[in-house]
């Protein structure tokens, strides 16, 4: 067996240059787009007309009731049969952000919804519009609820990065596959690859637990 050190330092800039200029940015370009979906569906289940709300929540089952390969295969290789062809790292996009979209909608929804009943009736005793009662009074006690979910649907779509691959975008996953290819080495490399994303998540987390504590300085 070849000296695992020497074989982790030597593949430690190939994988890091994959996480800086794909797995980085993919995930956050991804997430936020999936937040501005996930206030979308969310009210959009809460406060639209019936056949809206079937919509969204049909929406919002197809995304959590399917794998996510299959969606990402289905975006990329499916939908150019129907003439929409769209590039590998615009498909990773929307896959993703749909993906995360759909779960995160549903922490939204139920963030919305543990805010008491009362506070919405003295909004509305205060003639605030249902806008202003969201931004107002809502939204702000919504989002410290909301907080851990949303960090958490992060976490998962950083880890559904690794799934691009399959839809031949250059990855960290990709990059160690490459590298296991050409070393014979698959066992050291995929463990360099679940190191690489165990610090990034534990780094994520360590972020998430340092913000859920500014945000709820005020609670006791």
């Amino acid at each position: 067996m070849p000296d695992v050190l020497t074989l982790w330092i030597q593949s430690l800039p190939r994988l890091l240059t994959a996480l800086v200029q794909m797995t980085v940015p993919l995930s956050l370009l991804s997430f936020a787009i999936a937040l501005v979906i996930a206030v979308v569906v969310a009210l959009g289940r809460l406060y639209s007309p019936a056949p809206l709300k079937a919509l969204a929540w049909g929406y919002v089952q197809v995304f959590r009731g399917t794998p996510l390969v299959v969606q990402l295969f289905i975006v990329y290789f499916g939908l150019p049969s129907v003439g929409i062809q769209l590039a590998a790292f615009p498909a990773a996009v929307v896959t993703l952000a749909l993906n995360t979209g759909a779960y995160a909608s549903e922490a939204v929804r139920a963030s919305i919804l543990s805010i008491p009943r009362g506070q919405f009736e003295a909004a509305q005793s205060l003639n605030l519009t249902r806008a202003a009662t969201f931004r107002r009074v809502v939204a702000p006690q919504a989002m410290r609820i909301v907080l851990p979910p949303l960090a958490n649907d992060f976490i998962d779509l950083v880890k559904g990065t690794s799934l691009v691959f399959a839809i031949t975008l250059i990855d960290v996953f990709q990059v160690g596959r490459q590298i296991a290819a050409t070393t014979y080495e698959p066992l050291i490399m995929y463990v360099e690859v679940a190191l690489i994303y165990l610090a990034l998540v534990s780094l994520l987390s360590l972020g998430q637990n340092q913000l859920e504590k500014k945000v709820s300085a005020h609670v006791r």
